[in-house]
């Protein structure tokens, strides 16, 4: 229990650290059920419950200002104890997500008041030149703020137990639970417009209101949207390109008559 405990939380901190390694994408739930079902030794229920799960975290990506909730937690925590107790698809739903929820609050408490200290750190070794430090205080801000809290949680979570999580998340009054939810809710929607509000201007506008008209009034689902807008895209940009060459063809010939 304890060995799985400590493993599950390592497995947690893998998938936080994926950016060490570029977009890898080790955080999404496909990944880590995959992985958890290893550790607990039932590798297709792992990859099962880690698919199931995707669906559910389908849209946890930071846009803008927006945090989506923790789903490194949720995941690896609601597939170990969908496994260990041999239960349903849903208990892995019905612990995954306020989990997610819960842990995300943690870790806005460890980035306000843990990684700011080697923030400022950093910034006393950027103004002395020392490239060094600087790399030093983002990998251990990291590390003490965000990725060692994610992984002790994980791993207390499950070494608690089941019963102890759901008694925890019983705590939390019925209206915070609701504004948790309603807020996650909004924050995609606040993160949009914080986008729209920097890359707004007259000569997109006309693109957004296009989108929006596309999904609402024809169905169009948001994969079909981002391939009518990345078609666009291509081909004002050719016809931008053409204009361009065009215009640079007719000053060279410009220049030539006026030497002739």
């Amino acid at each position: 229990m304890l060995v799985q405990a400590i493993l599950l939380g390592l497995v947690a901190m893998l998938g936080n650290a994926e950016y060490l390694l570029g977009t890898s994408c080790l955080s999404r739930p496909l990944v880590m059920g995959a992985l958890t079902g290893i550790i607990m030794g039932d590798i297709p229920t792992g990859v099962t419950l880690g698919a199931t799960l995707e669906l559910a975290f389908m849209g946890s990506f930071s846009i803008g200002a927006s945090i989506p909730p923790e789903m490194i937690s949720g995941t690896v925590l609601g597939t170990a104890f969908t496994i260990s107790t041999g239960s349903g698809l849903e208990t892995a739903l019905t612990i995954g997500i306020p989990v997610a929820s819960l842990v995300l609050i943690v870790k806005n408490v460890g980035m306000v008041f843990i990684l700011p200290p080697f923030v400022h750190k950093a910034d006393d070794y950027a103004a002395k030149g020392d490239m060094k430090g600087v790399a030093r205080m983002h990998f251990l801000g990291g590390f003490f703020g965000v990725n060692l809290i994610i992984g002790l949680c994980v791993a207390i979570g499950f070494y608690a137990g089941g019963p102890a999580v759901q008694a925890l998340l019983d705590i939390i009054p019925e209206w915070v639970s609701n504004g948790l939810q309603i807020t996650m809710g909004l924050l995609p929607a606040i993160g949009f417009a914080l986008l729209l509000n920097m890359i707004m201007n007259k000569k997109v506008a006309c693109f957004f209101v296009l989108g929006f008209a596309l999904s609402v009034y024809l169905g169009i689902p948001t994969t079909g949207v981002a391939i009518f807008g990345a078609v666009a895209a291509i081909v004002l940009s050719q016809l931008q390109h053409a204009g361009s060459t065009q215009v640079a063809l007719e000053g060279g010939m410009d220049d030539d008559d006026e030497d002739f």
